[in-house]
């Protein structure tokens, strides 16, 4: 592999797993067991969580309905937190800029206003080739606001969300088009996210490993997503034997949990209806 380039912030390796049978603890279960001894054949520390409580969050995305930010590589997500039934009062919202080629992804400003809090990450995602065993990757600009009351989200329109990300204004899109929840105001995707534990690939570099269940409703799975992930900082970038025993990892993982294998590039992909 190439050295880690200085924007890096994140590596996330994703894994999308076949929906059928995901809404089930005990299949979630087989799957977590079958990792922890391949882990343990392949000698990878895996301290795994044996009862982790599964969290639970409404997520959809807002376009144009020429879907104007899908072709800029511009994505717009939204995350509510549900404690069992009800809403939180406060959203997740997520601006990010993902494309095939860094220099690309680097060029965009998703930073928000200054009198908005915000994380910025700059992701390089791993995922799956064409044929088992291979990878990929993509590179994601993201600014992330953890507190937007949702009461106060932003106005249906591009022009408002401008107002939360100034970067909006250079792209060649007209202000004054409305935006929409992609796939229509019911296409809101209820997803489960399970914690399964931490795996060690070497000195500070140490991915958090969970399992996402996308579901149309309670018990209507339509896919999963296996993905481990570690902060990249200037103590580990170097430490170029941990990121290759982790994209090593990631190939021979892929030919263990072959079964359970969905062909497809990302979970927004899906509700896009077009690859990544």
């Amino acid at each position: 592999m190439k050295k880690i380039h200085p924007s890096i912030t994140n590596r996330e390796f994703k894994l999308l797993i076949k929906p059928q049978g995901l809404d089930r603890r005990s299949k979630i279960e087989e799957l977590s067991n079958q990792i922890l001894n391949f882990c343990k054949k392949n000698k990878v520390d895996f301290f795994h969580l044996d009862n982790a409580s599964t969290g639970l969050r409404s997520i959809y995305f807002y376009d144009t309905p020429g879907q104007d930010f899908r072709l800029n590589n511009i994505i717009l997500r939204v995350r509510e937190s549900r404690q069992n039934v009800w809403i939180d009062d406060y959203a997740e919202v997520t601006l990010k800029c993902r494309a095939h080629d860094l220099d690309l992804a680097s060029k965009f400003n998703p930073t928000p206003q200054k009198k908005i809090k915000s994380r910025i990450r700059f992701k390089e995602e791993i995922l799956r080739g064409d044929e088992l065993g291979s990878r990929r990757q993509i590179y994601s600009n993201n600014a992330i606001l953890d507190a937007v009351p949702i009461d106060d989200l932003f106005e249906r329109t591009l022009s408002s969300v401008c107002k939360f990300f100034p970067g909006l204004d250079s792209l060649a899109i007209d202000k004054k088009l409305p935006l929409r929840i992609v796939g229509g105001n019911t296409n809101k995707i209820l997803e489960a996210c399970l914690p399964l534990g931490n795996l060690v690939f070497g000195d500070g570099v140490q991915a958090h490993c969970e399992i996402a269940i996308w579901m149309k409703s309670v018990g209507d799975p339509m896919v999963g997503e296996l993905a481990f992930s570690y902060r990249v900082n200037d103590e580990n970038r170097k430490q170029d034997k941990a990121h290759k025993r982790a994209d090593k990892f990631f190939k021979k993982l892929q030919i263990e949990l072959s079964d359970w294998l969905q062909i497809g590039s990302t979970k927004t992909a899906l509700v896009y209806g077009k690859p990544e």
